[in-house]
């Protein structure tokens, strides 16, 4: 009694909280990265796919609750993609965003080849991670994929040495504000190749459009216009990411370095500092992918004419991807 209090009754594909409200994608998104989903064997997800094939059929066997329905949806959320219906590669799915290349960015007194490496690895991990999940109603051709992680690579690398370069030549400032601007550095670098990285690894959808539903999810058409929309709101998305990452542990650490510590606390401020990211990046993830819903709502007046005359239904549906 107590759990179909708590549980909402189960809707296949949709959302088990509200998806109008922040705080309704904030506790549906933090779901879709639940890391224990990385750990679901093979025959637990084709388990959970037959339990929601049963209940599409009408075939649902007795004693199956809401709770164990949203269960499964969750996990097939979070490992098949919504429009290939194939399983997205673990390291690439949002669960599995990596942890590791955000704290080498954080790194203080950075080397020339080590903001290199930084940079490199964590575009390159960028770079699967919005190809996994893009929009994927059309095909995207392999020359895409290698036009998007160039160029992607090229700017947060460009952007991150050339602001270096800067600093090292300044005079004006003492040591300690040197190190304290150096910690910054990276977000605008990240910040801006994520936008780079976004528009190129799904320029194709630009193109291409992407598919519009309506309220019974039928496909009405390709929209470009719905593309860009897409596309804009995933970029803001990853601009957001970041700015707690690169703000708050440079505070925090800047606070605790200044206190006086004996030699051996001081040992201590690397890990201190791994650890402060580690937490601000599990805080920031959910929080950024949550400013704008994975299913979202266009009107079809602002769409194609030729959409908007194929449909009754005033407002449309797209996969924005994550």
């Amino acid at each position: 009694m107590a759990e179909s209090a708590s549980c909402p009754v189960f809707q296949l594909g949709k959302p088990r909280y509200e998806q109008s409200t922040f705080l309704g994608r904030l506790r549906h998104f933090i779901d879709i990265i639940d890391p224990s989903t990385l750990f679901v064997t093979e025959s637990r997800l084709k388990e959970c796919i037959k339990l929601l094939d049963d209940f599409k059929q009408g075939n649902l066997p007795p004693g199956i609750t809401d709770h164990q329905l949203w269960e499964a949806q969750k996990v097939k959320q979070a490992i098949i993609h919504p429009d290939t219906g194939e399983k997205i590669f673990m390291p690439f799915r949002m669960s599995g965003k990596s942890i590791e290349r955000v704290v080498g960015l954080l790194l203080p007194n950075q080397t020339l080849a080590s903001t290199v490496f930084w940079q490199w690895l964590n575009q390159s991990h960028n770079a699967c991670v919005n190809y996994a999940n893009r929009n994927a109603t059309k095909p995207t051709p392999t020359s895409k994929f290698i036009q998007g992680y160039v160029g992607a690579v090229t700017s947060a690398v460009s952007i991150a040495v050339g602001l270096n370069v800067l600093l090292e030549k300044s005079s004006k400032c003492n040591p300690a504000t040197r190190l304290l601007i150096q910690r910054f550095i990276p977000f605008p670098a990240v910040a801006s190749a994520n936008i780079c990285n976004v528009a190129l690894m799904r320029h194709n959808e630009l193109s291409e459009g992407i598919d519009v539903l309506d309220s019974n999810g039928n496909v009405v058409g390709s929209s470009r216009i719905a593309a860009k929309h897409a596309l804009i709101e995933t970029a803001l998305t990853r601009v957001a990411l970041p700015l707690p990452i690169f703000v708050l542990p440079p505070i925090i650490m800047a606070f605790l370095e200044k206190l006086p510590l004996t030699q051996a606390h001081r040992r201590m401020l690397l890990p201190v500092h791994s650890l402060v990211c580690l937490a601000v990046f599990g805080l920031s993830l959910p929080l950024a992918i949550s400013l704008f819903p994975q299913m979202s709502e266009i009107e079809a007046s602002h769409l194609e004419p030729e959409i908007a005359m194929a449909t009754d239904c005033k407002v449309l549906t797209y996969n924005k991807g994550l």
